[in-house]
């Protein structure tokens, strides 16, 4: 029993971890709109990566942790183009067409698209009772952002930047894969967001600059700050962990709660309505998550060990 005991306390430290990655992602959205008062789309997130990837390369080097294999700086390399940059580039300029909402409950089908791509790269199965809960989990979320008249007003550009992001997120998470058996988290968050901040460095300095130049107060950093370190940083190496430990698809469903935890987010810090629709979604949303995420062979193996702990008793 001690045994179970120990795999427990671990996976409730792994799921701990993925929760509040869903919570810095899900405050990002709101943080976005906060930068985007004073700064562009690509001065925004040039800032966000190059504040967050100095941040852990000096943290990564001091500890050790910044040794490279020649073989694997192309996998660096490809993670990095789908995720800072091919993800960053739709959901930045998508941020300036949608709200924050809206964005969020696109990037939610995430977890509804991974299985079906991943299943070419990657032997995770999927029992029916998960995919019952992936499927229950996107209906709470539709619930809290749908209108009665089961309609969303969203810009169709927007809409298709948000979904370029989606796309990268789950090219991030394939190759994110091959890298957690080799690396810590830290040093791959560190060097993804490092290549990130050079890679949009160029479109930054032709796009932005012109705007960035002029000046700005230093409350304007304040969102970058929160983005660097909490949602570049913080919430990509709690990821990261929690890909490894529970795999890809279980991981990414845990992005059903970013619409979620961003509609509350938003009644509290932007005054947006929250009904009780949106509050029953909430319990759908946490309810199909839950389901998602059962694991009956754990059970059925704690069931055993009960029976034989009764006959032997006896």
């Amino acid at each position: 029993m001690s045994f179970m005991k120990v795999e427990t306390k671990k996976l409730s430290l792994v799921y701990t971890g993925i929760f509040f990655s869903m919570v810095f992602w899900s405050l990002s959205f709101i943080w976005y709109k906060d930068a985007y008062i004073f700064f562009g789309p690509m001065a925004t997130v040039f800032l966000r990566l190059l504040f967050s990837g100095l941040i852990l390369i000096i943290i990564a080097w001091l500890t050790g942790k910044l040794n490279i294999k020649k073989n694997h700086i192309k996998l660096f390399l490809i993670a990095a183009i789908f995720e800072p940059f091919l993800y960053f580039m739709g959901e930045s300029f998508g941020m300036k067409l949608i709200s924050s909402v809206t964005a969020s409950v696109i990037i939610a089908t995430i977890p509804v698209l991974t299985p079906m791509i991943t299943s070419f790269f990657y032997e995770e199965k999927l029992t029916a009772i998960n995919i019952s809960g992936i499927i229950i989990s996107f209906l709470g979320v539709a619930m809290v952002i749908l209108k009665k008249d089961l309609h969303i007003s969203a810009s169709p550009t927007g809409v298709l930047l948000m979904f370029l992001a989606v796309f990268a997120a789950i090219g991030y998470a394939i190759a994110l894969k091959k890298l957690t058996p080799h690396y810590e988290p830290l040093t791959i968050v560190a060097l993804q967001n490092i290549i990130g901040a050079f890679l949009f460095a160029p479109f930054f300095f032709i796009i932005d600059w012109h705007t960035f130049s002029t000046g700005f107060p230093v409350k304007a950093l304040i969102p970058i700050l929160n983005l660097s370190i909490f949602a570049s940083s913080i919430a990509f190496i709690l990821y990261a962990y929690g890909v490894k430990a529970i795999g890809v698809n279980k991981a990414n469903m845990f992005t059903n709660l970013i619409p979620v935890l961003t509609s509350i987010f938003a009644f509290y810090l932007l005054n947006e309505q929250f009904t009780f629709v949106k509050v029953l979604g909430i319990f759908v949303v946490v309810c199909g998550l839950f389901l998602s995420q059962l694991n009956l062979s754990v059970y059925q193996r704690l069931l055993n060990r009960i029976v034989w702990w009764r006959n032997n008793k006896n």
